[in-house]
């Protein structure tokens, strides 16, 4: 009787088992994902953002959701990763808002612009000021939902194969930069050029340049840039805290169950701390190691970041007086920037100046 009835559970017990399977495939479905990256492998705190990524979101799922990451050129060339998500080429992209000036500059809100918030001020605004719903809105309209993947933190001003000593050494200066920073150099008579990192050396050694901006002494230092312009200059006042991001078509977004779309808001606000954490880790040995081989700091004067405030103030609102998107984020951004630095001012930048000043003595 006994072994009856236990045959008799049992039975019952595989069958509930069989019936569950599928509802459970149902609600934790096998999915698989193309992630295109701008950036090559070898920027490793940058590309390795969206190795960090794709491996936290396959862990928060059990391995059930898995995203294949694709170094720039492997699927779509670095400058057309959003392109390719808002086509559905991809399901998602890795790359700076600000590479996609040129269809509006709105974008560039997601990242950087001339003067703008620091790494710990973009994230405030993003996380907690307004700024996602406010960039999420925009990108609606490009079929795309964006997420927070990581920061570099204000970068170096680039380098020059002679000394900027003023706004008049500027003039007729042929440099490596876009965007924003393109339009508002071109006020102070540089001449822009768009060039990918892997022509810069080249392009710098021949002459063909005369300086060109990258990221910080981490990044740079594996362009080589030193041996053909020494001389290396801070701020990069075009990219306070220039912000990373995560772009996922909608269509597929919609499509995720809840429990995929909230590891991948997990796993994105992961990497976007983590990133700025590695380069606040790697810049100083890696600035020291520049320095000893050679290279020349030099920070730019206040004439000229006066200028470039000056003409950066004047694009950025003809650009407001014209762009009902722009403007529609620029008026908030710019009152938070104010209170942000106004409250900088009382306790952080006062406590950051005199350790700085302790350490140099």
């Amino acid at each position: 009787m006994e072994r009856r009835s236990f045959l008799k559970k049992t039975a019952v017990g595989a069958s509930a088992a069989a019936l569950a399977a599928p509802a459970l495939a149902q609600v934790h479905p096998a999915i698989s994902w193309r992630l295109a990256s701008s950036f090559p492998k070898t920027l490793d705190t940058i590309f390795g953002a969206c190795d960090k990524f794709v491996k936290r979101v396959s862990e928060l799922t059990g391995g059930k959701f898995v995203i294949r990451p694709f170094a720039a050129g492997e699927i779509v060339p670095g400058l057309q990763v959003l392109d390719a998500v808002q086509a559905g080429t991809v399901e998602m992209g890795h790359t700076p808002s600000y590479y996609y000036f040129g269809k509006n500059p709105t974008f560039a809100f997601d990242c950087a612009v001339p003067f703008g918030l620091t790494s710990r001020q973009q994230t405030a605004w993003m996380d907690q000021g307004g700024g996602r719903e406010l960039t999420r809105e925009f990108f609606k309209g490009y079929g795309i939902v964006n997420f927070l993947a990581g920061n570099t933190g204000t970068q170096m001003g680039g380098w020059y194969r002679k000394e900027i000593k003023s706004v008049a050494d500027m003039k007729g200066l042929k440099m490596r930069v876009a965007g924003f920073a393109g339009r508002v150099m071109e006020r102070m008579g540089v001449v822009p050029q768009q060039i990918p990192a892997g022509d810069v050396y080249a392009a710098l050694e021949k002459g063909t340049i005369d300086a060109a901006e990258w990221v910080g002494p981490y990044d740079d230092e594996k362009l080589g840039l030193a041996k053909v312009a020494p001389h290396y200059y801070s701020p990069g006042w075009w990219e306070a805290g220039p912000q990373l991001s995560f772009y996922i078509n909608i269509k597929e977004w919609e499509k995720l169950p809840k429990a995929y779309q909230a590891a991948i808001e997990a796993a994105s606000y992961e990497c976007h701390v983590v990133m700025q954490a590695e380069y606040d880790a790697k810049n100083p040995a890696a600035l020291a190691r520049l320095m000893k081989n050679g290279v020349k700091l030099h920070n730019f004067s206040k004439d000229i970041l006066d200028e470039a405030y000056k003409m950066s103030t004047i694009v950025m609102e003809e650009e407001a007086a014209k762009n009902a998107k722009f403007k529609k984020i620029y008026e908030p951004w710019k009152r938070f920037r104010h209170d942000q630095n106004q409250w900088a001012s009382v306790a952080e930048a006062t406590m950051q100046n005199y350790l700085i000043s302790i350490g140099r003595k």
